[in-house]
């Protein structure tokens, strides 16, 4: 399992864009995330599963895992589809529509399991239901009820998988709540005392601020952290989160954000001022004037591949000219910046230094 402080790069189809295993494992990637709605609408799990599993059909030699499809089912269907009732949620699981081509498909948590064990990563997470934001208290209880009775019920597949397949994949269980402290507190009771391998925090709900996210994390990570198991934190991981939550005991966090930035031309990097714009404090945008005639690396302390041979002026011209090789070198970057920042907390946390490091690098503890 997971049990050092680990940053997830995702990588949604089944590659992290733009990058082979090979670079992946240059720069100290450990495992990846994979989504489970998108492979099962494309190519298949079915088809995964005869070509060998995730591991085999990447050629990645690393750790991998999946989610439920959950948020994919109540965020995308919703918003490619332009109508929530377009997404039905019944005791039994989630009817909803292809943001592909409209066809119908119905999610429960057993099919969500048979999906995951046919994709055959290493962790794999409980079928959840992902309330939005705002919800209303009444709401984020029924929901939770009926994702803590999906917990049950995937847990039971879960087990009768791996016995079947003879897989011995691990499985998280998913705390939810919406921003209630009591459904929160409810649901990390609940889900804790369950038989899981190990204990995913859900986001507060779809579309949620920030603060309101760290105040859902906040009331259910004491539990968690009592359980004794790995903890996931699930789509979170700015600079900032990875301080804060790694700080206080979380395992892992993936986020897209390092990615979906390169593929913009923004670019992570130390400003060297712990008093800069909290928001944009690790964040430049290559494109920029400024950056035409500038010969130095994206960061002067990074051992990237893109640091270490090209300029700034460089990676200019390519997001410039929308030159694709501009968008792996900026993914190279910002995810080799995630792993090393990840990589001096964990050694941090074990040598005593955490407090002096989070404060140069933030400014505050």
């Amino acid at each position: 399992m997971l049990l050092q402080p680990t940053f997830v790069p995702v990588g949604t189809q089944a590659t992290v864009k733009s990058l082979s295993p090979e670079e992946l494992t240059q720069i100290g990637v450990e495992i990846f995330f994979c989504n489970t709605y998108h492979l099962y609408l494309r190519p298949g799990d079915k088809f995964i599963k005869k070509l060998g599993g995730l591991h085999q059909f990447t050629r990645w030699q690393g750790q991998l895992i999946t989610d439920s499809g959950g948020f994919q089912v109540f965020s995308l269907a919703k918003e490619h589809n332009g109508a929530g009732n377009l997404v039905k949620i019944t005791e039994d699981g989630v009817e909803f529509r292809s943001h592909l081509d409209g066809s119908l498909h119905f999610f429960t948590p057993e099919k969500s399991l048979q999906i995951q064990h046919n994709l055959a990563a290493d962790y794999i997470i409980a079928f959840d239901e992902c309330t939005p934001y705002p919800a209303t208290k009444k709401y984020a209880k029924k929901a939770l009820d009926r994702t803590h009775r999906w917990a049950i019920r995937s847990l039971a597949e879960h087990k009768k998988l791996n016995q079947k397949l003879n897989q011995n994949l691990k499985l998280y269980g998913v705390i939810q709540g919406s921003y209630y402290q009591d459904l929160r507190q409810e649901s990390a009771n609940f889900i804790c005392s369950q038989d899981f391998d190990g204990i995913a925090i859900g986001g507060v709900s779809v579309g949620e601020p920030k603060d309101k996210m760290r105040q859902a994390v906040s009331y259910a990570l004491p539990t968690a952290l009592k359980s004794g198991k790995p903890i996931h934190l699930l789509g979170v991981g700015e600079i900032d989160d990875l301080f804060d939550f790694f700080g206080q005991g979380v395992t892992s966090m993936d986020c897209t954000l390092p990615t979906r930035m390169a593929r913009g031309g923004q670019f992570l990097h130390r400003t060297g001022n712990s008093t800069y714009d909290q928001r944009n404090k690790f964040k430049s945008q290559i494109m920029n004037s400024k950056y035409k005639l500038d010969q130095t690396p994206l960061d002067p302390d990074c051992h990237c591949p893109a640091c270490q041979k090209y300029d700034k002026a460089y990676l200019h011209h390519l997001f410039k000219t929308q030159e694709l090789l501009g968008y792996r070198l900026m993914t190279l970057h910002n995810l080799s910046f995630m792993i090393n920042t990840t990589t001096q907390i964990r050694n941090s946390l074990k040598d005593g230094t955490f407090s002096k490091l989070k404060y140069n690098w933030l400014g505050r503890n």
